[in-house]
C-alpha cells in the first residue's frame, strides 16, 4: 500500500508539474500561434513538408501509411511528442522522418503546431454521439487481411483490466473509453488501430520509451501479442460518450 501511495504521489507531482505549463485560455493555448500552426500543418515549413501529406487533409491518420490520428489529441502531449523527436528522446520507427521534421521546427513552432492539431475534429457531427468517428474502419482491414482482434475482449481489458495479471484498466489513466485525460494521458481512442498496435509493441519491447515514470512500458510488458490486438480493435472504434449521458468532459470540448 506505501509503495502505491508513493507511486500516486509522483505521478500526481508529475501532472501538477505540467498543469503549471502555457495552459488553455477560452479553449485556446496561451502563446500559441493557430495561424503558424495552420499553414505548416497545411503547407509545411522550409524543408519540414506538410504535416497533412501523412496524417491527413483533417489530421486523422492514415492505416496505409501508419501514421497516427493527431485531430483532437491533448495539446501537452502533442508538443512533448514533438519536442521528444526533437531531441531524440523518441525515435520514429513508423516512416523514419519525424525527428527530422522536429528538428526542422523551432521551439514556437511546435507550440503552434500541437495547438492547432489540438483544434482540429474536436466537436462531434451527426445525431448519434453513442458512434465513433476518425478511428480506423476495422471491418475493411479485415477484409484487407490485417489481423484482427475481438473487440469485446478489448473493452473488458480497457475498462477492467486484468487483475490475476496485474494489469490496470486502460480507463484508469486514459479517460472512458480512452478519451484522454488533460494533460497527461493522451486520447486512445479513436486512434488509429494499426498505429496502436505498434506503439504497445514498441513500448512492450522498448523501442519506445518516452511514456513519463515508464508507466506504459510497465503495462505493456505485460500484455500478449492477443491482448494489443483486442484493445486495438476496442479503442480504434470507441466513442468518448457514454450510454445515457452524451455529455462530453469540458477539457474535451473546443
Amino acid at each position: 500500500m506505501r509503495t502505491y501511495l508513493k507511486k500516486l504521489g509522483s505521478a500526481s507531482v508529475v501532472a501538477l508539474s505540467i498543469v503549471a505549463t502555457p495552459a488553455f485560455a477560452g479553449g485556446k493555448v496561451t502563446g500559441a500561434d493557430y495561424a503558424n500552426g495552420e499553414a505548416i500543418f497545411n503547407n509545411g515549413k522550409g524543408n519540414v513538408p506538410a504535416c497533412n501529406s501523412c496524417h491527413g487533409a483533417t489530421g486523422l491518420g492514415d492505416d496505409n501509411l501508419g501514421t497516427p490520428r493527431l485531430a483532437g489529441q491533448l495539446y501537452q502531449y502533442l508538443q512533448k511528442q514533438l519536442d521528444d523527436y526533437a531531441s531524440d528522446k523518441r525515435q520514429d520507427t513508423t516512416m523514419f522522418v519525424m525527428n527530422a521534421n522536429a528538428k526542422g521546427m523551432s521551439a514556437q513552432d511546435r507550440k503552434d503546431v500541437a495547438a492547432y492539431m489540438n483544434s482540429l475534429g474536436r466537436t462531434f457531427t451527426g445525431k448519434d454521439l453513442q458512434k465513433a468517428s476518425g478511428g480506423s474502419d476495422v471491418k475493411a482491414l479485415a477484409a484487407s487481411g490485417v489481423e484482427m482482434g475481438q473487440s469485446h475482449l478489448g473493452k473488458v481489458l480497457v475498462n477492467f483490466g486484468d487483475i490475476d495479471r496485474n494489469i490496470p484498466a486502460c480507463m484508469s489513466c486514459h479517460g472512458h473509453n480512452g478519451r484522454g485525460v488533460d494533460p497527461l494521458y493522451p486520447r486512445i481512442g479513436e486512434q488509429k488501430f494499426g498505429y496502436l498496435v505498434k506503439q504497445l509493441k514498441n513500448l512492450r519491447e522498448g523501442a519506445r520509451a518516452n511514456d513519463p515514470m515508464a508507466q506504459m512500458q510497465v503495462v505493456a510488458r505485460k500484455l500478449t501479442d492477443e491482448d494489443i490486438l483486442n484493445v486495438a480493435t476496442y479503442l480504434t472504434q470507441a466513442p468518448q460518450t457514454t450510454i445515457g449521458n452524451s455529455q462530453i468532459p469540458v477539457e474535451h470540448l473546443p
